[in-house]
């Protein structure tokens, strides 16, 4: 086994387990993760709501492998701006990306973007704290309108129907408080363009959609259909099950007067953002199943008055410096992780991992499968990587530092993470999210 050096760009779930496998099958690996942001781990720490702590319990997971001393954190540093493709093949024996997707798939639709109109991505990173989007959001629309059947729909339903109060045993940073303190939000309608079975919602976060006592979930039954796909996609799978039966359960129940509500809307597809100045309601088209899990339109459409649109309809992966990109399918093209050029030759040591790799869809636990195929074809094709041209683990930081990167490592990102916690110590809350750039910096150094 020779020494070799490998650069991961993006410091996320993807880029972390690609990391542990490589270190656990080759021993003589040593790797930089670099991320954009001062802080590690990516979607965990700014894509899931804060009020799912569970979720956020892979932290401890992913910390364990960045502790280890071969594999060292390296943030602050943007790739294409700090870093360029060629100064990585001169340091690295081989680059994977594992950058993810941050932003909203587009919806084109008439009206789509008006103001009052947003994209789900854009929300989310604004209750999650991340430093790079405005501190505050506007929430003085009383009747909303969520685009999409996914986690991420759910999420923003939730966070858009829960009142501020409810949010303070989580982190959310103190502006994102007392921008949802402001919430006008009364009802939360979420379309759905098909039908229960096709639903894409996680079976426990759809359960707990109802666990707030100022929230009452309501199914409509419009637009209940469950056909012969419906109903070998509920035979065939578990979760399924539990989401239609749960979504049966939510119809059976009667409101209880709560003060918000979220309303399930299945069959209904958006046609059109309606408005002069701003969003000022909704065109959706009733559809109807086909029997093969999709659904067509009726040519039936309704108005809903509601003053604020939020289109989850899915994230997008983002064309990166350097490399080939397929703008319709938003990934790097490649060969079991190998990327491609646009002649379909590949690219010597470069390789992709994670969303960026095969589009936004599973879960985070499903980025380590997709981890391992990318590793696998990193070490069959080791033998014939070029040995990088300037070696040694500090050429990097040297070379960082007479750029003028203001680079942050993994021990300030872990005295800002303890700094986080003495926040929310103070406050009885396990963690008090720093926001600004500058702020998390001064608190990693202080």
């Amino acid at each position: 086994m020779r020494d070799i050096r490998v650069a991961v760009i993006g410091a996320g779930p993807a880029g972390i387990y690609a990391s542990d496998i490589l270190t656990e099958e080759y021993p003589q690996a040593r790797l930089d993760l670099f991320d954009r942001l001062p802080a590690p781990y990516g979607l965990v720490r700014y894509g899931v709501a804060p009020d799912h702590p569970r979720i956020k319990e892979i932290i401890k997971a992913l910390r364990r492998v960045l502790s280890r001393d071969e594999i060292r954190f390296i943030g602050n540093v943007h790739y294409g701006t700090d870093l360029k493709l060629s100064d990585l093949r001169r340091y690295y024996d081989a680059v994977i990306f594992s950058t993810g997707a941050r932003a909203d798939r587009p919806l084109d639709i008439p009206g789509i973007d008006l103001p009052g109109s947003y994209g789900a991505a854009d929300f989310v990173s604004w209750y999650d704290g991340h430093p790079d989007v405005p501190r505050t959001w506007p929430l003085q629309a009383k009747s909303v309108a969520v685009l999409g059947a996914g986690n991420v729909a759910l999420d923003v339903a939730r966070m858009l129907a829960k009142p501020a109060d409810e949010q303070l045993s989580t982190e959310i940073a103190g502006n994102v408080y007392q921008g949802l303190s402001l919430n006008q939000a009364t009802d939360v309608h979420v379309f759905a363009r098909r039908g229960p079975a096709q639903i894409k919602f996680s079976p426990m976060e759809f359960r707990e959609l109802s666990h707030s006592p100022s929230v009452d979930v309501i199914v409509h039954p419009d637009g209940f259909e469950i056909d012969e796909a419906s109903q070998q996609a509920i035979n065939s799978s578990k979760s399924t099950k539990l989401v239609v039966n749960t979504m049966m359960r939510y119809l059976d129940v009667e409101p209880t007067g709560a003060p918000h509500r979220i309303h399930l809307h299945l069959c209904q597809s958006p046609v059109a953002v309606l408005g002069a100045a701003r969003v000022e309601g909704l065109r959706t088209e009733r559809t109807e199943l086909i029997g093969n899990g999709t659904a067509r339109g009726t040519g039936e459409f309704t108005d809903w008055p509601v003053q604020a649109v939020y289109r989850a309809v899915g994230y997008l992966s983002s064309h990166l410096a350097d490399l080939p990109f397929d703008h319709h399918a938003g990934v790097v093209p490649h060969d079991a992780g190998r990327v491609l050029d646009l002649d379909g030759e590949l690219i010597e040591g470069t390789y992709v991992t994670g969303w960026i790799k095969r589009g936004p869809i599973g879960l985070i636990g499903h980025t380590k499968s997709d981890a391992s195929e990318t590793i696998t074809s990193l070490l069959a094709d080791l033998p014939g990587l070029r040995a990088p041209e300037i070696a040694g683990p500090d050429a990097i930081l040297e070379h960082l530092s007479g750029s003028g990167i203001d680079y942050t490592t993994w021990e300030e990102w872990e005295r800002l993470d303890a700094h986080e916690m003495a926040l929310g110590a103070q406050q009885g809350r396990e963690r008090v999210k720093v926001v600004p750039r500058t702020d998390m910096i001064r608190a990693g150094r202080s």
